[in-house]
C-alpha cells in the first residue's frame, strides 16, 4: 500500500479555494454499548487525554474501562439521542453550512467548509479529504474549543498534521489557537444569557461550567484554566455582573486525580444548602449541546441542585445555531484569513490569473 495518498485529478486554470476545517471533538455513532465502546477506545487511546505511562494505562483501559464504562455511557447517549442522531454531530454540521452561507455572502474568494470530529465520525481525514479534492491550496483548521487545552485543540492538530504526513501536495496551513476572549464571541454568549433572562428571569447566580481538566496540566504548563477564567471575566463583565453573581466551575471529572476546581455539582450542591434557590448555568467552552451539557448538566447537575434543596434551576443552551454565533464564527475565520482574500470580485484577480495560467500550460503541452 503506498505511503502517500492519491491526489485528487487535477485541470490547469482550476479556481483554488480556501479550506474551513472546523474540528469538534466527536461522537459515537449510535447510543449503543458497541459504538461507544470504539468511540471511548479511541478517544481514551490519545496520548493528549490520558497521560498515564502507556503500559499501565492499556491494563486500565482495556480490562477495565472498556468492560464498564461503555454501557453506563450508552445509556446516557440515549436519554440525549434525537431523530436527526447525536446532539453534538447535529449542531456541527449545521454550523459548517451556516458558515458556508455566511462567509460566501461576505466574502469574493471561494471558499469551502467542512467539518470532521477528533474521535469517530466524520474523521478529520475524511474531512481534509474533501477540501483536497476541492482545491483547497490554503486551509484554516479551526477547532471548535474557544479555550485552548493540549487534550482538546492539540488533539486536533495532532490529528491534522498526521493527516498531511500522507499529502504528496501539502497545502499551505493556518490554525486557530484560541479564541477565549474574542469579542464576537463573548457578545454572542452574552446575548444567548441576556435573552434566557428575557424568556425565564434571572436567577440569584449564574454558574458558568466549562469541561475539567487534570491540575497536573494547569502545572506543566497547559494555558487552558486561565483562558476558562478570562472569558467568564469578560463574559461577566458583558452581563454587568459583580463577582458575587456569577462562578467559574470544572464538569467532567474523570478517575481518581484531582482536576482543576471548583467542581460543578459540589458547587451547585453546596449552594443550595446555603440558601440559595435559583442558579442559571452556561457552558461557554461548548459551542454546540453534547452529552456534557444536555445530559451532565441539564439533567444531573439539575437533579443535584434541587435535591440538595434548590428550587429553579435553567440550564442555557450552547450557542448551537444562533446567528450571534454563526456569526462571530465568521469574525474569527476572516480574522485568520487575512492576506489571503481576495480584494476585488471572483470575477477579476482569481478568474484572470487561472485563465492565464491555462492557457500558459496548455501552450507547454499540458494535456488539461
Amino acid at each position: 500500500m503506498p505511503f502517500y495518498n492519491q491526489e485528487p485529478s487535477y485541470a490547469h486554470g482550476t479556481l483554488p479555494k480556501i479550506g474551513i476545517l472546523l474540528v469538534n471533538l466527536g461522537t459515537p455513532d449510535a447510543p449503543t454499548p458497541a459504538a461507544v465502546r470504539r468511540y471511548l477506545k479511541q478517544f481514551l487511546s490519545d496520548r493528549r487525554v490520558v497521560e498515564i505511562p502507556r503500559a499501565i494505562w492499556w491494563l486500565i483501559l482495556n480490562l477495565i474501562i472498556l468492560n464498564v464504562r461503555p454501557r453506563k455511557s450508552a445509556s446516557k447517549y440515549a436519554l440525549i439521542w434525537n431523530a436527526e442522531g447525536s446532539p453534538l454531530l447535529v449542531h456541527t454540521r449545521k454550523q459548517a453550512q451556516l458558515l458556508q452561507q455566511q462567509l460566501s455572502q461576505r466574502i469574493s474568494s471561494p471558499v469551502a467548509v467542512e467539518f470532521g470530529m477528533s474521535y469517530g465520525n466524520p474523521s478529520i481525514p475524511s474531512a481534509m479529504a474533501k477540501l483536497q479534492a476541492q482545491h483547497c491550496s490554503r486551509i484554516l483548521v479551526l477547532p471548535l474549543f474557544p479555550q485552548y487545552a493540549a487534550s482538546s485543540t492539540g488533539s486536533a492538530f495532532d490529528a491534522v498534521w498526521n493527516t498531511l504526513l500522507h499529502s504528496r501536495n501539502v497545502p499551505e496551513l493556518r490554525s486557530v489557537h484560541s479564541y477565549h476572549d474574542h469579542p464576537a464571541y463573548i457578545a454572542a454568549l452574552a446575548e444567548s444569557v441576556r435573552l434566557h433572562w428575557a424568556q425565564h428571569g434571572r436567577a440569584e447566580k449564574l454558574l458558568m461550567s466549562f469541561h475539567g481538566v487534570p491540575s497536573y496540566t494547569l502545572d506543566k504548563g497547559d494555558p487552558y484554566h486561565c483562558l476558562c477564567h478570562k472569558t467568564g471575566r469578560l463574559l461577566g463583565e458583558a452581563l454587568g455582573l459583580n463577582s458575587e453573581q456569577y462562578l467559574v466551575s470544572f464538569q467532567s471529572r474523570f478517575g481518581a486525580a484531582e482536576w482543576i476546581k471548583p467542581y460543578t455539582a459540589p458547587t451547585l450542591s453546596a449552594w443550595a444548602k446555603q440558601g440559595i434557590k435559583s442558579v442559571d448555568v452556561i457552558c461557554p467552552g461548548f459551542p454546540a449541546d453534547c452529552l456534557e451539557t444536555l445530559e451532565e448538566i441539564a439533567m444531573e447537575c439539575k437533579a443535584e441542585f434541587l435535591n440538595a434543596g434548590g428550587q429553579s434551576f435553567h440550564y442555557i443552551p450552547a450557542l448551537n445555531e444562533n446567528s450571534e454565533w454563526i456569526s462571530a464564527l465568521a469574525d474569527i475565520t476572516q480574522d485568520h484569513m487575512q492576506g489571503w482574500l481576495n480584494t476585488g470580485s471572483a470575477t477579476d484577480t482569481g478568474v484572470i490569473e487561472s485563465k492565464l495560467s491555462r492557457e500558459l500550460a496548455l501552450a507547454m503541452g499540458a494535456k488539461s
